[in-house]
């Protein structure tokens, strides 16, 4: 059984006067495509809703799950908001540095400003709030997990829509994951516009070249007969 987050962390800050506490956490960082995703979220300490208890880290979650929580966090929790950062970002800074610059555009998105952060693994030197990283944050902050499951969610209907424009990865199944599937499409069509250049699979299939160019593909997929 999977363990269940707490607000054991934000009833602690809110003993030391903290009021609105915002989790973040991302999706997104290990692919080979598409961009990062960073969601904040704040959620009602008091007047709890039952849907809380549903609550996990995202990756613990099938997709209907993510996608009734999602709503719920939209609906009922005090703030959220959300960054994304492209691939090419990615390929210029690095991922660490991408994921960064997701998280706090995703804290500046909140349309109420929190009184302090609990992030994911990672410290946000560019934001200015106090904060605190939690190693395997989204395991043990209700607010964590609820960013986690926004930034996924996020991401994945990003690379469903992408999936019509650059067929042949799977992307809508993979998400841009390094999946069998995945490899073999990059070895044969190459990499696409939103492959993340700097990451080795991608270097390596764009340096051997593609036995069928995704151009090819994508343009029969466009003017084929249905």
């Amino acid at each position: 059984m999977s363990q269940a987050p707490t607000f054991v962390e934000e009833e602690r800050l809110r003993a030391q006067g903290y009021r609105l506490i915002a989790g973040i956490d991302e999706a997104g960082r290990g692919p080979l495509a598409g961009p990062v995703v960073a969601a904040a979220v704040i959620l009602p300490l008091q007047n709890r809703p039952s849907w809380l208890r549903l609550i996990r880290d995202s990756k613990q979650l099938t997709p209907q799950k993510r996608e009734f929580l999602f709503d719920h966090i939209q609906g009922d929790g005090i703030s959220f908001g959300v960054g994304v950062v492209s691939h090419n970002v990615i390929d210029e800074q690095g991922i660490v540095a991408a994921t960064r610059q997701a998280m706090r555009r995703a804290a500046e998105q909140l349309s109420t400003r929190p009184d302090f952060l609990l992030v994911d693994y990672l410290r946000l030197p560019n934001v200015r709030l106090p904060q605190k990283s939690i190693t395997n944050g989204d395991n043990l902050s209700l607010s964590i997990a609820a960013a986690s499951i926004v930034a996924k969610v996020t991401r994945d209907r990003l690379m469903v829509e992408w999936d019509g424009q650059f067929p042949g990865y799977g992307l809508a199944r993979n998400k841009g994951y390094g999946t069998f599937e995945h490899l073999v499409a990059l070895q044969r069509l190459g990499p696409c516009p939103i492959h993340r250049k700097t990451f080795a699979p991608v270097r390596v299939a764009a340096f051997t070249g593609p036995t069928t160019p995704w151009q090819t593909l994508h343009h029969t997929s466009l003017t084929a007969d249905p």
